[in-house]
């Protein structure tokens, strides 16, 4: 599963989350790719009511996002970085995945506490247009959360700094072959 965090279609994060997939797709895995800036997903409301269900109360867009995670056995998530940290339909859906966290930590019974598969295992990708030394720092910490939270190793992590333009990161000496090397990778294990 692929959760694209950007709202900007084409630009950096979209290329090189393409390119992470098709390293996935030549391995012969499949792929569902959710773009969450076309699904309407509200912020946590603090409730605690998933802590009671182990669901989420709030019905809105991230229902199909919690459905296609129990699917998933290997999930990406691709973001650019805004203020140091992922834009607010990404933070969103991590924010929203206390539901799953409360399933599998803060729930009395301990008889299928995640319900997720053993394996599963979580890769993030960022590109951001500053190059400040602790850019990605935070958001890293996000995501080892978010991954947890939702049943996932991580296993990996690419970030690039200092691209801006849209398209820049194909000028990157790296990028392209890293993300496709860690499609293949992550796919195959």
């Amino acid at each position: 599963m692929a959760l694209f965090g950007s709202p900007r279609k084409g630009g950096n994060t979209d290329i090189l989350l393409e390119e992470f997939l098709r390293g996935c797709l030549e391995q012969g895995a499949s792929c569902e790719r959710i773009s969450l800036c076309e699904i309407k997903v509200g912020g946590c409301k603090g409730c605690d009511g998933c802590a009671k269900t182990g669901r989420c109360v709030v019905e809105d867009g991230m229902q199909s996002v919690y459905e296609a995670l129990d699917r998933s056995d290997r999930i990406v998530m691709a973001a650019p970085i805004y203020f140091y940290n992922v834009p607010a339909q990404a933070k969103a859906v991590i924010d929203r995945t206390q539901a799953l966290w409360s399933r599998k930590y803060s729930r009395e019974d301990t008889e299928g506490r995640s319900g997720f598969a053993p394996d599963r295992k979580g890769f993030f990708i960022g590109v951001g247009a500053t190059r400040g030394k602790c850019l990605f720092d935070g958001t890293i910490y996000t995501m080892r959360y978010f991954f947890d939270a939702v049943g996932a190793e991580h296993v990996g992590t690419l970030v690039y700094g200092g691209v801006d333009d849209k398209g820049a990161i194909r000028d990157h000496p790296t990028a392209m072959r890293e993300c496709y090397e860690s499609g293949v990778e992550f796919a195959s294990t």
